[in-house]
């Protein structure tokens, strides 16, 4: 795991020293994600300059050193994340005569390359990464980023000139790049709390999307492919979900494909752990991991004092059984409180999802053990665990049954008069709205009956505002995948679609990007095995009642947990891994929020429409309405404005 940057310049304007400067400049802006070394690379005579800041996993010696080059010296790259299987292709390179320097996973696929070409040796990893390759010979660099998108690769094309980082601040260092804000981007962050790829924050910036190459020759325009499409692999998937399937089998073949997937991520130099929540995901992977040591497994949990938002005793328990050493930390306010202004400097466009917050801490507590933690990531959007999928179904079967008029007509009347129309209308919705405040119950129940489809539902569930227009101005909101008519022919499934959307965006430009940043602000390498692209393409091809039975989501990887943890140590409502924000910004945060959210900060540079803002923010200090995701959007907008704008 490590932070890569670098430039292209097929016009060749620098000489050496200065090339050599301004791609170390670019490189040390990620000192965080490497601590143990840096190097760079340049041609001047070919423009390009490359840079490595490395977090040692594998291959500890000076032979596992970035850039690096084939032995042949055609190529030159710079990689982020680790190649799992990379003791197997050894063994297949070893036995066609290939002659190693020393054992780490770069050299094989540098090796990989020359034999195989790039695609060819692409098809046959197990990995994350982000990978920056050279090719002396053509004079062609390839951008590349993993299946799932676990690790990030930021760009900048313009003409003759091509700059690339693990992070937009590398970006930010090449004086070439000068950035404008996105409002376009802007809108789609306040829908979603992220930008959502391609775009960035920056109108000169793009993320290079999971399981795309970019290469650019020296006699050609740049080309964007994907090597891997998730959506056809969801598709193909779904072909043979009209098979007859063994549940005993299909519970046999998981397990079979998790251990194997676990057992190639325990493989490291230096120490190793895992999260545990004590959730069905984190615990299948320390079972797993324990099932395959001969030692007891680290594990690592965050508790918070806060009522419903702690999960440690669960963790605990989990870890008793199973026999980690097991290392908790409760966390109090004042910490947590702490690494809030520090959000906007590791998330460098704006990023709204607050549990980036205990996700940070946990990370922090857990790099003081190991270098290399194992978590539960992908276990939701693989095996149907959102409690969206179920509910928006729930929702929608209901309002589907009234008439399109007398829906529009109720929406009115509970806009109009609000909560003591809600004694007839209320009954309407799932027991998870029955509980919220009157008036915001009202207000909820009135945006569902105003939405004509499953999909709209689904667009409001993972809205922090649904009307980003409202709040932005000078803005169009990108038309992306929640969008995409075509999906309902491809997967006429709602809760396979609502699957494959949360893949295809909420996954990597969310989930794993919280990730990513919170572990690599301590140099933490953070290791996905649920979200290994054999288990992704096995779960697709699971038909729905294998993975939900009576309303409960994960139905196959509960099983295959139950041969390892006691059911009554799992078996309990899903809990969201946050912290009270809510609570946070009626009392010590208050402050912090009210400089960020006054009219004049909110009105600079015509940016944000105050009003509705201030609307939301006195709602939520009364009480009588939680507006605290709409109101986080804001937040971490304006603490990103100020720091990088």
């Amino acid at each position: 795991m490590c932070g890569i940057a670098g430039n292209l310049d097929r016009h060749a304007r620098l000489g050496a020293a200065d090339l050599a400067a301004r791609t170390r400049t670019m490189t040390d802006t990620l000192f965080h994600r490497g601590p143990d070394g840096g190097d760079v690379w340049t041609d001047p005579q070919a423009g390009i300059g490359l840079g490595h800041r490395r977090l040692a996993i594998v291959d500890l010696s000076p032979t596992g050193v970035q850039p690096m080059h084939s032995a042949d010296g055609r190529y030159v790259v710079t990689y982020n994340g680790e190649i799992f299987n990379f003791l197997e292709l050894r063994a297949e390179l070893l036995a066609q005569g290939v002659a190693f320097r020393g054992h780490s996973d770069t050299e094989v696929l540098l090796e990989g390359f020359v034999r195989w070409g790039v695609e060819a040796t692409l098809a046959k990893t197990v990995g994350m990464f982000a990978i920056a390759l050279w090719d002396r010979r053509t004079r062609a660099l390839w951008l590349i980023r993993d299946r799932l998108g676990v690790k990030p690769l930021y760009y900048a094309l313009a003409g003759a000139k091509l700059i690339f980082g693990s992070e937009l601040k590398a970006l930010r260092a090449d004086p070439d790049f000068r950035p404008t804000l996105d409002r376009d981007a802007l809108a789609g962050y306040m829908r979603h709390g992220y930008v959502p790829g391609p775009r960035t924050i920056y109108a000169q910036a793009r993320k290079l999307m999971p399981g795309q190459l970019l290469e650019w020759r020296a006699d050609a325009e740049p080309e964007l492919r994907t090597y891997w499409d998730a959506r056809a692999k969801a598709i193909e998937g779904r072909a043979q979900w009209g098979r007859t399937v063994d549940p005993r089998e299909a519970v046999e073949r998981l397990d079979a494909l998790l251990r194997e997937a676990v057992r190639q991520r325990m493989i490291a130099d230096v120490p190793l752990g895992a999260f545990l929540s004590g959730g069905i995901d984190s615990s299948t992977v320390v079972a797993l991991m324990q099932a395959q040591s001969a030692r007891p497994v680290k594990t690592f949990s965050i508790g918070f004092s806060e009522d419903g938002y702690d999960e440690a005793a669960h963790a605990r328990a989990v870890a008793a059984h199973l026999g980690t050493e097991h290392t908790e930390l409760y966390a109090a306010p004042e910490h947590a409180l702490a690494s809030v202004p520090r959000l906007a400097e590791w998330y460098d466009e704006p990023f709204a999802d607050s549990s980036q917050i205990p996700t940070y801490l946990v990370a922090e507590m857990t790099r003081k053990h190991v270098t290399v933690a194992l978590s539960g990531d992908g276990g939701d959007e693989n095996f149907a665990g959102y409690s969206r999928y179920t509910y928006a179904g729930a929702v929608w079967n209901k309002v589907a049954r009234v008439p399109r008029s007398l829906r529009a007509l109720g929406a009115w009347a509970l806009e109009t008069a609000g909560a003591p129309l809600l004694a007839g209308l209320g009954p309407m919705l799932p027991v998870g709205l029955r509980g919220v405040r009157p008036a915001e119950k009202a207000a909820k129940l009135a945006q569902v009956l105003r939405l004509d489809s499953i999909d709209a539902v689904y667009r409001r569930l993972v809205s922090q505002w649904p009307d980003p227009a409202e709040v932005t101005t000078g803005g169009h909101e990108p038309r992306g995948p929640l969008w995409d008519e075509t999906l309902a022919a491809d997967m006429p499934d709602p809760v396979a679609r609502m699957q494959l959307l949360d893949t295809l965006t909420y996954l990597p430009d969310d989930i794993l990007t919280k990730v990513d940043r919170a572990t690599m602000a301590v140099a933490l390498e953070g290791r996905e095995p649920l979200l290994d692209h054999r288990v992704v393409e096995y779960a697709w091809a699971l038909p729905m009642s294998l993975k939900i039975r009576g309303g409960q989501g994960k139905w196959i990887l509960r099983q295959v947990l139950d041969r390892y943890v006691p059911r009554t140590l799992t078996d309990r409502p899903k809990m969201g891994f946050g912290v009270p924000i809510d609570s946070w910004l009626r009392g010590p945060l208050r402050e912090w929020a009210e400089d960020l959210l006054d009219e004049r900060a909110l009105r600079a540079d015509d940016l944000i429409a105050a009003g509705p803002v201030r609307a939301a923010w006195a709602s939520h200090l009364s009480g009588d309405a939680n507006m605290h995701y709409p109101l986080w959007t804001v937040l971490m907008f304006q603490a990103w404005r100020r720091r990088w704008m």
